[in-house]
């Protein structure tokens, strides 16, 4: 008994697929990719000696329409072969109207993939409304200026304050531009503000049109998001650049800051008590501004000794790695116009390539962007000053507290006494 199987796939759609997946002892495996060149040859081969069985996965693969599906079945049926599919997406008992429908179904389903895939090929937009602030051109998206400062604005804010309820309630109120809180948090994580494509398959190209916030915008807006998941809601954007990160380490419950004032005056004073203590008599209030020396004096002690303690040539050198690997990448990418011109590859292979190399490219930068984006001990050594914490605005404070700091915890000694423990990010 001799049984031999087919398979096709179109390279742009799918992987090409195991010669092993059959389950069946197989005398030989036809595989077409794209074309149906191998498929003619089979039908050639078995003209010269017909098999018993001829395996497939699915009916459309046999062809681009019903009428050369059903040209193949009639010839494989007149060599007496038996045709096995293996895949088969409806019962074997339906009547041959709905088999046709199904087919026909499946086949315009995969011409419609197929035109999508060609356009991703092109680095051409996917189909659909172009997202606020762009337009949809001819092959790519362009900047709609008409509402350009809306969305810089809106990622100015969120970069500044780090708050992504205040941003959407910013532009609301300078430009009367409604959007919820959903949408803006798809803004913030969408490629397309970055000069990038993505589509519905997962996979990005990188540098299609022109963005509105750099790469380096783009994996700053990342990390303040990584950052304001770890912090109690409502902290991430608090004026003062203690908030949301002290614990008490009596009761174990975060500490928030209270402003007290006395009538008639302007002079106000700031404390840190904890939110739910449990304890009798219950954990005091400490003033903010002792906390927040103590935290400066702090950090410029322990942030050296951690930085040390991370074996950050190991980070640099992965940073490293990923250049040169992006760089290699975009070379060989810069190559194929020429190869193509010189005949070396076809003009379809040449995009395929193309394709797969600038979402590799994307790839490596994704895991580039969430490496530290300087060298952490000269951070340390800058950052380690009193000096240059003391110069700094609440706001500009609370940012590179929360580059560092993941908690900081307050363990009392006695009713007046007390030290600081500093928790580093890493």
């Amino acid at each position: 008994m001799k049984i031999i199987a087919y398979t096709y796939s179109d390279p742009l759609l799918e992987p090409t697929p195991d010669r092993s997946i059959w389950g069946w002892e197989v005398d030989r495996v036809y595989q077409d990719l794209g074309g149906r060149q191998q498929l003619q040859q089979l039908l050639k081969d078995c003209q010269a000696e017909p098999a018993d069985y001829v395996l497939i996965r699915r009916l459309e693969e046999l062809g681009e329409s019903v009428a050369e599906v059903g040209s193949r079945l009639t010839q494989l049926e007149l060599l007496g072969i038996e045709l096995v599919v293996t895949e088969a997406e409806v019962p074997q008992q339906v009547s041959l109207l709905k088999l046709l429908q199904h087919l026909q179904y499946n086949q315009r389903s995969r011409r419609i993939r197929q035109g999508h895939a060609r356009n991703r090929l092109k680095a051409a937009p996917p189909p659909g409304k172009a997202p606020y602030g762009y337009r949809r051109g001819k092959e790519r998206y362009i900047l709609d200026r008409s509402v350009l400062p809306v969305v810089k604005d809106f990622f100015e804010y969120f970069l500044l304050y780090g708050s992504l309820r205040g941003a959407v309630r910013y532009i609301e109120k300078k430009y009367g531009k409604k959007i919820s809180v959903t949408t803006g948090q798809r803004w913030l994580s969408n490629p397309v503000y970055r000069g990038d494509t993505a589509y519905n398959n997962g996979e990005v190209i990188t540098d299609t049109h022109v963005p509105i916030i750099s790469k380096e915008e783009g994996a700053q807006i990342d990390r303040i998001i990584r950052r304001n998941r770890r912090l109690p809601a409502r902290s991430a954007s608090a004026p003062r650049s203690l908030a949301g990160l002290v614990v008490c380490g009596e009761c174990y419950s975060p500490m928030t800051v209270t402003r007290v004032t006395t009538p008639r005056k302007k002079q106000e004073y700031l404390y840190l008590r904890p939110i739910r203590c449990q304890r009798e008599p219950k954990c005091r209030a400490i003033l903010y501004e002792q906390v927040l020396q103590q935290t400066i004096v702090k950090i410029c002690q322990d942030l050296p000794k951690a930085v040390a303690g991370i074996n950050p040539p190991g980070k640099n050198g992965n940073k490293g790695e990923l250049t040169d690997e992006i760089a290699n990448k975009q070379n060989i990418l810069a190559q194929l116009p020429t190869l193509t011109a010189s005949g070396i590859l076809d003009s379809e292979t040449a995009e395929l390539r193309a394709y797969k190399l600038r979402t590799e490219i994307a790839e490596l930068q994704a895991k580039l962007a969430v490496l530290p984006p300087v060298n952490l001990q000269l951070v340390a050594q800058a950052v380690s000053i009193p000096q240059f914490w003391l110069d700094l605005s609440e706001s500009e404070r609370r940012f590179y507290f929360r580059e560092f700091i993941r908690q900081i915890e307050i363990t009392r000694q006695n009713a007046n006494k007390w030290q600081l423990k500093l928790v580093f990010i890493f």
